[in-house]
């Protein structure tokens, strides 16, 4: 089983989104060989906004992945300072460096994201970086 950290583009692209992108993040959250890992910092991404706009069916989408996550990283001081270390060994923003902590803190074998090939992100060498983005 590979496991996996999802971003929130991945998320937001699954529940929201068309075409190719939507299908790529389909095909991976319903991989039977893989389990997936997440953070505080994913749902605080995704949750909040959905709930304050009243999108019950992307709610209902968001909450029902995050209960099959298998592997959370816990948040904290260790994390925060992965994260520190991370974003500026590799120019990421606070986000990204966080999103690469916690997933290498929960043994994450792979990081999927939405950013292009190009972004900052994929400077992570630790961690496989995989884009399901067309371009």
């Amino acid at each position: 089983m590979r496991i996996t950290f999802l971003d929130a583009g991945v998320l937001i692209a699954a529940v929201r989104g068309n075409g190719i992108i939507a299908q790529r993040a389909f095909e991976i959250l319903n991989d039977p060989n893989r389990i997936f890992a997440s953070s505080a910092f994913v749902s605080l991404e995704v949750l909040p906004k959905a709930s304050f706009f009243k999108r019950r069916d992307e709610v209902a989408f968001y909450e029902t992945y995050f209960g099959g996550v298998q592997r959370w990283a816990p948040p904290g001081a260790d994390l925060l300072e992965k994260a520190f270390s991370l974003g500026c060994e590799r120019g990421l923003s606070a986000l990204d460096a966080l999103h690469g902590a916690a997933a290498l803190s929960v043994g994450a074998t792979e990081l999927v994201t939405t950013e292009r090939s190009n972004s900052p992100l994929h400077r992570l060498s630790s961690i496989k970086v995989t884009t399901i983005h067309p371009g």
